[in-house]
C-alpha cells in the first residue's frame, strides 16, 4: 500500500483510488466461483469506475487516528461495496430506472433484472463480511463499526431515505424535510465512511468525535446539493449517468426548492461549515478540509 502521506490532492487521491481497485478485486469472489455469473456481475458493479468518494474519505479521516492501512482499506472496501449494492438496487425497473451507470449500461441491463437484484443483496452481505474478518481490531471497536455501517445502511439510514425519496415524487418539501431524506439517503453512509476511518485508529477524544461528527454530516449534504445541481447543469457524457433524471421524475431537489444559484449558495454555506469543524484539527484534517472542497467543487 503506497498511499504518499505529504504529496499534493491529485497524487494521493490517484494512489488512493487505485489501491481501492486492487483492494475491491482481492475481496470480491473470484469471476470464475460457482455461481459464475453472480460473481462476475458483483466485479462488473464494484468494479471499473466511480470517483470513491467514500473510501477517500474513510482514509482521510483515518489520518486523524493514525489508523494502519490495512485496516482503512478494509473499512473502506466494506463502505463501498454498501454503496455500490445500493446504486444496483436503484438503477433497478422499481427503482428510478436507469440504464446509465458510470458511463456503461447498469447492471439490470447488462445482465438482467433478477441477477441484478442478487448482486445487491451478495454485495451487501459481503461488506459485512470483511469489517466482522477476525483481528481487523479489538472486538469491542469490531462491534461499534458493524453497527455503525449496519445502522447507515437501513431504514434509519440509506434505505429509509430512499423509501422517502420514493415517496416524495410529485411532491413539493420544504427544506428540513428535504434535508431529512438526504440525511439518510446519501449523508448516512457518507457519515458512516469519516467515523469509520476515525474508529480504525487510536481513540478520538470525545470533543473531536464530535467535530468530526459535523464534518461528516455537513459533507453528506454538500455532496447531495452538489449532485442536484450536476444533475442540471451537466451532460449524461460527462456524468456517466442519465443528466436531468430527477427533473423528469418531477423529484424534489435542491434545485427545484432553491433555484441553481441559491443551490450553489446553499452548497458554498456548507462547505464553509464543513471546513470550521475541522479547524480544531489543524494540518491533520488536510486531506478532508481538501475533499470538502473537492466535493463542493466536482464537475461529474
Amino acid at each position: 500500500m503506497n498511499i504518499c502521506p505529504d504529496c499534493d490532492f491529485q497524487t494521493w487521491m490517484g494512489q488512493v483510488q487505485a489501491e481501492m481497485e486492487t483492494a475491491l478485486a482481492e475481496r470480491l469472489p473470484s469471476p470464475d466461483a460457482i455461481p459464475q455469473r453472480l460473481h462476475q456481475a458483483m466485479r462488473y458493479a464494484a468494479l471499473g469506475g466511480g470517483k470513491r468518494v467514500r473510501p477517500l474519505l474513510t482514509w482521510a479521516a483515518g489520518q486523524l487516528s493514525n489508523a494502519p492501512p490495512a485496516r482503512l482499506a478494509a473499512a473502506a472496501c466494506a463502505v463501498e461495496l454498501i454503496h455500490a449494492y445500493s446504486l444496483v438496487h436503484d438503477d433497478l425497473p422499481c427503482m428510478d430506472d436507469d440504464v446509465l451507470r458510470r458511463g456503461r449500461p447498469t447492471c439490470h441491463v447488462e445482465y438482467d433484472e433478477a441477477t441484478a437484484l442478487l448482486v445487491g443483496d451478495a454485495l451487501q452481505t459481503r461488506a459485512f463480511e470483511i469489517l466482522a474478518q477476525p483481528g481487523l481490531t479489538d472486538p469491542a471497536r469490531q462491534v461499534e463499526m458493524l453497527a455503525l455501517l449496519a445502522h447507515a445502511s437501513g431504514s434509519l439510514g440509506m434505505c429509509g431515505g430512499q423509501a422517502i425519496d420514493l415517496a416524495a415524487v410529485g411532491k413539493a418539501l420544504n427544506q428540513p424535510e428535504l434535508e431529512l431524506m438526504h440525511a439518510l439517503k446519501t449523508g448516512a453512509l457518507i457519515r458512516a465512511a469519516v467515523l469509520l476511518g476515525a474508529l480504525c485508529g487510536d481513540p478520538l477524544q470525545p470533543e473531536e468525535r464530535e467535530q468530526l461528527d459535523r464534518f461528516a454530516k455537513r459533507a453528506g449534504l454538500l455532496f447531495q446539493v452538489v449532485d442536484d445541481i450536476l444533475d442540471c447543469t451537466a451532460s449524461t457524457a460527462t456524468l456517466g449517468k442519465t443528466a436531468g433524471k430527477d427533473e423528469a421524475a418531477d423529484k424534489p431537489t435542491y434545485v427545484s426548492l432553491l433555484e441553481l444559484e441559491g443551490a450553489r449558495r446553499y452548497a458554498a454555506e456548507l462547505r464553509h461549515e464543513a471546513l470550521e469543524a475541522l479547524a480544531p484539527f489543524g494540518p491533520r484534517a488536510r486531506r478532508l478540509t481538501e475533499l470538502a472542497d473537492f466535493i463542493c467543487h466536482r464537475q461529474f
